[in-house]
């Protein structure tokens, strides 16, 4: 696939190999392969799922792309950056711009926090919340109308969305 002007995300070739360590000195005596060769290209509009048995590399994929952790191999670009090669300032832009969503909400969400401080939370991060965060946080909530969960605890979302 040849990415065009309208591909925000392109992966070709990613591989992840963790060592194996052992003997008194730990060296390494292997790897284990948990990623052999992802590639897939992401154009605008699109969306995209990574579907899979436990332990199949999801989850250690979607942190190279993000540069949670680094690839052994491969390439990333999103919106054109090389992400493999960004650092610093220009990793954490990157990051700002993208994100990862889990399917399990309770192994995500901090139970510990209201809807209100969870939306906001990133704000926070990326210093976005002192002007204007907080309205930002009740559009949101206005937007897909759970304008009463602001303040509430996060056991009132949970039981909206079937758990708790």
């Amino acid at each position: 696939m040849t990415p065009t002007d309208d591909t925000i995300l392109e992966v070709r070739d990613l591989v992840k190999e963790f060592p194996i360590r052992g003997g008194f000195l730990r060296r390494q005596v292997g790897s284990v392969q948990a990623v052999s060769g992802v590639s897939f290209t992401l154009r605008a509009g699109e969306t995209i799922g990574l579907v899979g048995e436990s332990g199949c590399g999801k989850s250690t994929t979607g942190r190279m792309i993000t540069r949670l952790i680094d690839p052994t191999a491969g390439a990333v670009r999103f919106e054109g950056q090389d992400v493999t090669a960004a650092r610093g300032r220009e990793l954490r832009a990157l990051r700002a711009r993208m994100q990862m969503v889990f399917q399990d909400p309770y192994a995500s969400l901090n139970p510990r926090l209201s809807v209100h401080a969870t939306i906001a939370e990133p704000l926070r991060i990326y210093g976005r919340y002192r002007d204007g965060g907080a309205e930002r946080v009740a559009e949101l909530l206005e937007l897909v109308e759970e304008p009463d969960l602001h303040a509430g605890p996060r056991t009132q979302l949970f039981r909206r969305c079937g758990g708790g």
